[in-house]
C-alpha cells in the first residue's frame, strides 16, 4: 500500500537486501527529504532516506544498502524516482466516476475533474473518505501515504437533493425516519413524533387526533410546505424538512368561515385537513350547516366518496371506506375487515367452532338522509363499538354507486340466494344505512335481521343481543358436535398412531432378521471364497513339489513322518539335498500352511520353521529319518 509495489518476488527481494528491516526497505523505495544516502558510486550524495541493513548509515554505504537503493534507481544517470499513480473510485448518489493522478498532485486537482464530470462547481463539494483527519485543496496527495487504490465519495449539502424521479433516492427517503415536532397551540404543549417517510400526512393527523383530541376535520395546521397538497401524499414527497420539521395545530374555531378569513389564515404557510374545501360554500349557499343538527360538522358531508367507483380490488375499496369514514366520523368506529367478502366469510365461519363469529355486514348510502345521524350517533357509540369488537366480524360496503351497489347485489345473490338480494334490491334510499346480521351454517349462510337506518341505539344493541343468543345457541351445539368429532378423531389418531408403532416395531424385526442373514450369507460367501483360494494354493504347491524318490534310490534319502494336530500321520521321502521349503510346501499341500502351522521336531525340541527354508534336509539334519509334528500356530 505504502510503496505501490505488487510483485511479491520484488518485495521479498528489498527486505531481503535490507535484513528484514521493513522501515529500512520502506524508506529505500520512498525517499524522504530529511535523509541522505550514499551512492557508491563515485561518491556522490543523493538525498534520500539513510537506511540499510542497520540502523545506523554511515559515509561508507555497506554493499547491501546501496544494492536496495539500485533495485529502486537501476541506472546511474536517475536519482529521482518516478512519481506514483494514484486511483481514485469516486461515488456521487447513483454515479462512479475514475480518477487517475500523480502523487504529487492535489486534493483541489480531484475536485477540478470532478467539475468536469459531474457538473458541479468544486466550490459545493465536500470530499469524504480520506483515512486521515485534516485534508483540504491544497493538500498533497504524497503526504497522505495512500494506497494505489483508493475509494472517495462527494456530498453537497448546498445543492438541492435529486428529482423524485430518481427511484434509488425516493426509496432512501421512504425508509428515512423524519421527526415531526407539533406544537398544540391551545395548551401550548410540544410532541415529538417519530414516522418513516412512507407514512402519510392522514396518519400523521390522525396520530395527532389521539394526542389532542382533536377530530382530523377540525384540525388547523401551520407549517406544512407548499408542496403538501394533498393529505394522501407520503412524508418523503411533502417536501418537509428533514430529519426534523416544526408544525402547529389548534382547533377549527367554527366551521362555518368567510373567503376573507380563510384567505388570511392562509398567508402563513398551512394546510388545513382534506375533508373541508366546499363545505364553506355549502354553509354559505344554505345559511345553516346541516350536519350541525345531526350533532356532526359540516365537514362530515361527503367531500370525496366513500369508495371508489368499479374498484378492482375489494381490499383496496375497504382501506379507502375506512380512511374516510375515519376522516368523517373521527376513530372510534367499527373495526372494518379489510378484504374480500369470501375472506370475511371464511374468517367469522370457518374456524374452531369456539372461535366463530357473527359477521354484520353495514351497507353505506351518501344519499339517505339517515346515514350521519346512524354513523355518528349509532354506528360509533363506544357501546355498539365494543360489543361489535367482540362478537362480530364487521365488513363494510358503499351503495351510493350504481356499479358498486350492482356489484354488491351479485355477491349477495352467490352468497345469500335471490331472495336476500331482492330485499336489498327493493331498499329505498331513504331506508338506508342498512346493518345484516350473518350466521354461519353447515350448508348455508343465514340472514338473522336487516336492521335499517331508522333505529336507535338501545334499539340496535338489543337486536345485535337477540342475535347473538340465537348465534350463541347455534355454537354451543357446534362446539359439542366439534368436540364429539375431535374425541372420536383423537381415538382413531391413537389407534393409528398404535398401529403405526406396531408396523415399525415388525418392520424394525424384519429388518433386522435380514441384516442378520445377510450378514451370515456374507460371511458363508467370505469362507467359501477363502476355502477355495486355500485348495487353489495347495493343488498349486501340491503340483509343484518333486517326484518322491524311491526307496531303491542311488541317492541319499531322507525319510520324515508327520503327525497332524488330529493324531493322523503321513509320510514322504524326500532327497537329503533338497531344501527345507519343499517339506514346508509338502505340508502346506496336506492343508497345513506355514504361516498357520509350526513344524516341530522331537530330539531335540525346536520349531523347524524358523530354520532357513533354502538349507538341503542334510544341513538342518533332518536327515536320514525324523518324526515331526504340526502344531497350530497362536
Amino acid at each position: 500500500a505504502c510503496t505501490g509495489i505488487e510483485n511479491i518476488d520484488e518485495a521479498i527481494t528489498l527486505l531481503e537486501q535490507n535484513n528484514w528491516d521493513l522501515v529500512a526497505a520502506i524508506n529505500g523505495v520512498i525517499p524522504q527529504e530529511n535523509g541522505i544516502l550514499q551512492s557508491e558510486y563515485g561518491g556522490e550524495t543523493l538525498h534520500g532516506p539513510a537506511y540499510g541493513p542497520t540502523s545506523h548509515s554511515t559515509a561508507a554505504s555497506t554493499p547491501s544498502s546501496s544494492s536496495a537503493f539500485r533495485h529502486v534507481v537501476p541506472s546511474r544517470q536517475i536519482v529521482e524516482r518516478q512519481p506514483r499513480m494514484l486511483d481514485f473510485r469516486v461515488e456521487y448518489r447513483d454515479r462512479n466516476v475514475d480518477v487517475v493522478l500523480e502523487d504529487s498532485s492535489a486534493v483541489g486537482d480531484i475536485k477540478h475533474i470532478l467539475e468536469n464530470e459531474l457538473q458541479i462547481p468544486a466550490s459545493k463539494m465536500l470530499l469524504k473518505g480520506w483515512k486521515t483527519g485534516d485534508v483540504d485543496d491544497s493538500t498533497v496527495l504524497k503526504t497522505l501515504h495512500l494506497p494505489k487504490n483508493n475509494s472517495l465519495y462527494v456530498l453537497t449539502p448546498d445543492l438541492p437533493p435529486p428529482s423524485s424521479s430518481h427511484s434509488g433516492a425516493l426509496q432512501e427517503s421512504l425508509n428515512q425516519n423524519f421527526m415531526l415536532i407539533v406544537t398544540h397551540r391551545e395548551v401550548q404543549r410540544e410532541y415529538n413524533l417519530n414516522f418513516s417517510g412512507s407514512s402519510t400526512i392522514q396518519e400523521v393527523k390522525r396520530n395527532v387526533y389521539d394526542l389532542t383530541s382533536i377530530p382530523v376535520r377540525h384540525q388547523l395546521w401551520e407549517g406544512w410546505p407548499p408542496s403538501a397538497t394533498d393529505d394522501s401524499m407520503t412524508l418523503a414527497v411533502s417536501g418537509v424538512t428533514f430529519p426534523c420539521h416544526r408544525l402547529t395545530v389548534g382547533r377549527r374555531s367554527s366551521p362555518v368561515q368567510t373567503r376573507e378569513q380563510s384567505e388570511e389564515q392562509c398567508t402563513d404557510v398551512h394546510m388545513v385537513s382534506d375533508s373541508d374545501g366546499d363545505d364553506f360554500e355549502d354553509a354559505t349557499e344554505f345559511g345553516v350547516d346541516d350536519g350541525e343538527m345531526f350533532g356532526v360538522a359540516s365537514s362530515a358531508l361527503r367531500k370525496s366518496p366513500m369508495m371508489p367507483e368499479n374498484a378492482e380490488n375489494e381490499g383496496d375499496a375497504l382501506l379507502q371506506f375506512t380512511a374516510e369514514f375515519s376522516s368523517r366520523y373521527g376513530d372510534c368506529h367499527p373495526v372494518y375487515f379489510i378484504g374480500s367478502l369470501e375472506a370475511a366469510f371464511q374468517e367469522a365461519f370457518y374456524g374452531k367452532a369456539r372461535d366463530r363469529k357473527l359477521l354484520a355486514i353495514y351497507l353505506h348510502h351518501d344519499e339517505s338522509v339517515l346515514t350521519n345521524v346512524f354513523c355518528s350517533q349509532m354506528l360509533c357509540a363506544e357501546s355498539i363499538v365494543s360489543y361489535l369488537s367482540q362478537n362480530f366480524i364487521t365488513w363494510a360496503w358503499d351503495m351510493t354507486k350504481e356499479a358498486n351497489r350492482a356489484r354488491f347485489l351479485t355477491m349477495c345473490t352467490r352468497h345469500f340466494g335471490s331472495v336476500v338480494a331482492q330485499t336489498i334490491r327493493t331498499q329505498k334510499t331513504d331506508q338506508f344505512p342498512l346493518f345484516l346480521i350473518i350466521m354461519g351454517k353447515r350448508s348455508s349462510n343465514e340472514v338473522l335481521n336487516v336492521i335499517q337506518g331508522n333505529t336507535t341505539v338501545d334499539e340496535l344493541m338489543m337486536r345485535l343481543m337477540a342475535a347473538m343468543e340465537i348465534f350463541s345457541a347455534q355454537q354451543q351445539e357446534d362446539i359439542k358436535d366439534e368436540d364429539e368429532r375431535e374425541a372420536r378423531e383423537n381415538v382413531k389418531r391413537e389407534q393409528d398412531e398404535a398401529y403405526r408403532i406396531s408396523l415399525e416395531a415388525d418392520r424394525a424385526k424384519r429388518e433386522a432378521q435380514e441384516r442378520e442373514m445377510a450378514e451370515q450369507f456374507r460371511l458363508e460367501q467370505i469362507r467359501k471364497e477363502q476355502e477355495e483360494e486355500r485348495e487353489a494354493i495347495r493343488l498349486s504347491l501340491e503340483q509343484s513339489l518333486p517326484p518322491e524318490p524311491k526307496e531303491e534310490s542311488t541317492e541319499s534319502v531322507s525319510k520324515l513322518r508327520i503327525r497332524t494336530p488330529s493324531g493322523e500321520f503321513f509320510e514322504r521321502r524326500f532327497l537329503a539335498s533338497s531344501k527345507l521349503q519343499v517339506v514346508f510346501d509338502f505340508v502346506a499341500s496336506k492343508g497345513y500352511p506355514w504361516e498357520e502351522y509350526k513344524l516341530l521336531g522331537t530330539f531335540p525340541r525346536r520349531d523347524v520353521t524358523q530354520l532357513d527354508p533354502n538349507k538341503s534336509l542334510l544341513e538342518v539334519k533332518l536327515y536320514p529319518q525324523e518324526t515331526l509334528f504340526l502344531e497350530a500356530k497362536e
